[in-house]
């Protein structure tokens, strides 16, 4: 006598179109043995309704807390979508990856136009301390010149 597919969990776990929740099991068993008995794994699968009903009964006294302490452990634990968390990493999904590579480049775009102004207005004040040094090296040859054409100029020795 074979059991039916229901009780089967090779033909479950081996069928890869079974959709899985995207929160991850890892983070979900983390704020459970934290503050699982605040409900903090609940609120991050949104489900908000038994997390107040968990901070209000301590976790069920702690039952209920173990309970779904195990169920995550175990991969049975179900998001606000009635998918189970499998996945123990945090899965980014491509467009997040674009998102993040677009908004990279973006920053990196406006970094260079920001390096490029910066060069530009280092270049304008090297030329403005330059033409400040030439006018001062003009005057003091100017007031060297008048001091030795005129000694009386030139100051007394004390």
């Amino acid at each position: 006598m074979t059991l039916p597919d229901a009780y089967d969990d090779d033909a479950v776990l081996s069928t890869p179109e079974s959709p899985v929740s995207k929160r991850s099991r890892g983070v979900a068993l983390g704020l459970s043995i934290v503050g699982g008995f605040f409900g903090l794994h609940r609120f991050y699968v949104d489900k908000p309704t038994s997390a107040v009903a968990m901070i209000c009964t301590l976790g069920g006294l702690g039952i209920w807390w173990l309970y779904d302490v195990v169920l995550l452990a175990a991969g049975e634990f179900r998001d606000s979508h009635d998918l189970p968390l499998r996945n123990w990493g945090v899965e980014e999904t491509a467009a997040s990856r674009r998102e993040l590579s677009g908004r990279a480049e973006q920053r990196v775009n406006e970094m260079e136009e920001q390096l490029d102004a910066l060069r530009q207005q280092i270049g304008e004040l090297a030329e403005r301390v330059d033409f400040a040094e030439r006018m001062l090296a003009q005057q003091r040859s100017r007031e060297l010149g008048a001091r030795s054409q005129n000694p009386s100029l030139q100051a007394p020795d004390s």
